[in-house]
């Protein structure tokens, strides 16, 4: 295993356990398929179904902010992934909350992190 797949599952891990404490259920983690990956898929406090795609690095500095990994292209793929999963289980949300794509992005400096959350990232 590499260091950079064990650095993102150390801040999917991460994401998780701070998505809980906010009061989010998570529903499905690594949702992976031919067409696209997601990493987390929960359930916000509100009942919102919420994508969230999660982005970690690490340095002191670091060489770039982990929210400057999400592309344009890679944000496209997110939203395409996130509408077919939707599109298939029409019955983890309801209409009037709908469903939403966020970003949490996770940077190490050490043993230290910080993690900051993007709310409709599209």
């Amino acid at each position: 295993m590499s260091k950079k797949s064990d650095l993102g599952r150390r801040g999917e891990e991460l994401a998780c356990d701070y998505l809980k404490k906010k009061g989010y259920k998570v529903i499905e983690r690594n949702f992976l398929k031919p067409w696209g990956e997601l990493d987390i898929v929960a359930r916000a406090p509100d009942g919102t179904l919420v994508f969230v795609e999660v982005k970690t690095v690490s340095g002191d500095p670091p060489l770039f902010r982990a929210e400057d990994q999400m592309t344009r292209d890679k944000l496209k793929k997110f939203r395409r992934v996130a509408s077919l999963y939707a599109g298939a289980n029409e019955k983890l949300f309801n209409n009037k909350k709908g469903w939403r794509l966020d970003l949490i992005a996770i940077t190490f400096k050490g043993d230290e992190h910080s993690i900051l959350q993007y709310e409709n990232v599209v």
